[in-house]
């Protein structure tokens, strides 16, 4: 988004400068007219700036000299023909889900599919047994929305960072790796994806507020309401505070798991996501 909003009013403070951004201002240039350097609206710039760098600017010719920068930088692609493609012309393309960096498939490109892929921001393929492009999701609606595209070091395999839509597997499984080739502990990969952790949880959580279980505590708390629910998580923030000045670091741990878990509850009753929470900690990078 490029539309900007021009923020004058010299009493603002920073969560204005927070809403503007987060309901969908693409940037946000401070009009200084009739400001002294070193009040509180030049200092608010200065923070703004800090934080928001890529968002914040202090005139329209900063800002178009920015755009300016950044569209040359975006145009700056390697060509297809720079890279080392197979006996078939073909280079193999590994995609992975940018939010939980799982793999999820390997597919292969021509020029072009790429040059699709880059039109459209859909991943589009070639493929090989029907020697014709495919769209990722043109059929089932999984569609993987282009996030970053990257070459290699040798230039022979590209990995594609997407924002997977459902399953990316035409077995209905979140990856096409799922398929385990050692049977040995030794190899097993004991790795926590702190993200699908984060959502499984999530959904074991949604899944009780549907289909209620008799005992369930996550029952209890959605039968008591939002007022029960936010003293949970109020009591469990005070509990992280009260942790945190133990030297066990164990503490903390057990805590902050009971804090995520009330949170999550709430966010179940209010109906926040956890894609949401990503995408809105993305915006602030």
């Amino acid at each position: 988004m490029s539309e900007y909003v021009v923020l004058s009013d010299h009493e603002a403070v920073f969560d204005d400068v927070k809403h503007l951004l987060y309901e969908g201002a693409g940037y946000v240039i401070f009009d200084f007219e009739g400001c002294e350097e070193g009040s509180a609206f030049y200092n608010l710039y200065k923070y703004s700036k800090e934080r928001f760098p890529e968002k914040v600017f202090e005139s329209k010719e900063e800002l178009d000299k920015y755009l300016e920068g950044k569209d040359k930088s975006e145009a700056s692609e390697i060509s297809f023909s720079d890279f080392k493609l197979n006996s078939d012309g073909l280079i193999p393309c590994i995609a992975q889900d940018y939010k939980s960096g799982k793999v999820l498939m390997m597919a292969y490109m021509n020029e072009e599919s790429y040059n699709k892929t880059l039109e459209t921001g859909l991943m589009t393929y070639w493929s090989r047994s029907r020697q014709k492009l495919w769209t990722k999701g043109e059929e089932s609606g999984h569609f993987q929305k282009v996030i970053s595209l990257i070459i290699d070091c040798d230039k022979d395999t590209i990995l594609a960072k997407v924002d997977q839509t459902g399953p990316a597997c035409h077995t209905g499984n979140p990856t096409c790796f799922f398929t385990p080739l050692t049977a040995s502990d030794s190899f097993e990969d004991k790795s926590k994806d702190i993200y699908s952790v984060l959502n499984d949880v999530y959904g074991v959580i949604a899944d009780r507020k549907v289909n209620p279980r008799e005992g369930s505590y996550t029952n209890y708390l959605f039968d008591q309401g939002i007022d029960k629910i936010l003293k949970k998580v109020g009591e469990e923030s005070t509990e992280i505070v009260i942790a945190a000045k133990n030297p066990d670091a164990k503490e903390i741990k057990y805590e902050i798991a009971d804090f995520l878990y009330h949170a999550m509850v709430l966010m179940v009753e209010k109906g926040v996501t956890w894609d949401e929470i990503a995408d809105e900690l993305a915006r602030r990078e």
